[in-house]
């Protein structure tokens, strides 16, 4: 099947918009705002915590930063009447300005800072592609010498990522660790499967071993026992670590068990108007999904 998976993919441009909205359903908790709140709720329910994305891309002017900042603030403020609800959010600063200006991004992101300071929300400034990678961090550097529950992301597959573990390592700032999802070049990024999944535990060891606060996120099943072991063994306590995966990926197998276990467990639940181009990612990223949303769609025209 693997090679229809990669057909369907290869397909897309032409596929009809309603056939991905098919993917989106499964990755997306929906386009308003009041959809990702009820579907952090349902995950509450079931043990995991959520961290909320605004969807959406880069953005090229100022104007057009002003609709996700507003999207932004709103969700802020919903969060806000919902003191039960256990989430917190990410940012991408891209969306911001970054690409723009870095001081303009900055006074954007600013705003945001405040206003989840105000009802202690965890804000995690999400990794984007290498380019924007040194100023991304010096944002989150800048913003955590304001508000320490500020987090950051580092992509496993990159040269650099080592010392830049070290470097948040050494300010205590709370790390996510993703193998990384942008296609980067050889001169700066590890291609291989095998290579990404050996530098993957390296640094998540590192960040261990010296009482940083770990996301292992991963839907990898190797790495996840892989470090499962690694954790049991050496007696680290859920206080520096949590699992974390994207909405939707088909291994609830494996993660409904380590929450009855008592890990922490943290899904990443995206929402907004621009879910097409986010769904079409996940199906380059990983076109076995064109398969389960195939066999999906046909179990409910069945049922119908």
């Amino acid at each position: 099947m693997n090679w229809l998976n990669k057909l369907i993919v290869g397909l897309m441009p032409i596929a009809p918009k309603f056939l991905i909205g098919q993917v989106a359903k499964r990755y997306i908790a929906g386009e308003e705002l009041e959809d990702g709140i009820q579907r952090v709720y349902k995950l509450n329910d079931h043990g995991f915590l959520g961290t909320m994305d605004v969807l959406g891309e880069s953005i090229t002017d100022k104007a057009g930063t002003e609709k996700p900042m507003r999207l932004y603030k709103n969700l802020i403020r919903e969060l806000g009447e919902h003191p039960d609800l256990r989430t917190g959010i990410s940012v991408k600063l891209t969306q911001l300005g970054l690409n723009i200006d870095k001081e303009f991004c900055w006074e954007n992101f600013k705003e945001i800072l405040e206003m989840g300071q105000e009802i202690d929300l965890l804000i995690r400034i999400d990794m984007e592609d290498s380019s924007v990678t040194e100023d991304t961090l010096q944002i989150v550097e800048r913003a955590h010498e304001i508000y320490p529950k500020v987090g950051a992301v580092i992509q496993a597959y990159l040269h650099r990522s080592e010392e830049d573990m070290h470097r948040l390592l050494e300010q205590d700032i709370n790390v996510r660790l993703c193998k990384g999802i942008y296609k980067e070049s050889a001169s700066i990024a590890y291609q291989s499967k095998e290579e990404v999944r050996e530098n993957f535990i390296k640094l998540g060891k590192i960040y261990l071993a010296n009482g940083g606060y770990l996301g292992i996120a991963t839907h990898d099943e190797y790495l996840i026992d892989h470090f499962r072991t690694y954790i049991e063994n050496k007696g680290i306590t859920t206080d520096n670590y949590e699992y974390q995966a994207l909405l939707g990926v088909p291994i609830e197998h494996i993660l409904q068990p380590l929450v009855d276990d008592g890990k922490t467990v943290r899904i990443y639940v995206p929402f907004g108007e621009d879910w097409y181009a986010y769904s079409s990612r996940r199906l380059k990223e990983n076109p076995d999904i064109a398969g389960y949303v195939i066999k999906d769609f046909f179990k409910r025209d069945k049922l119908s």
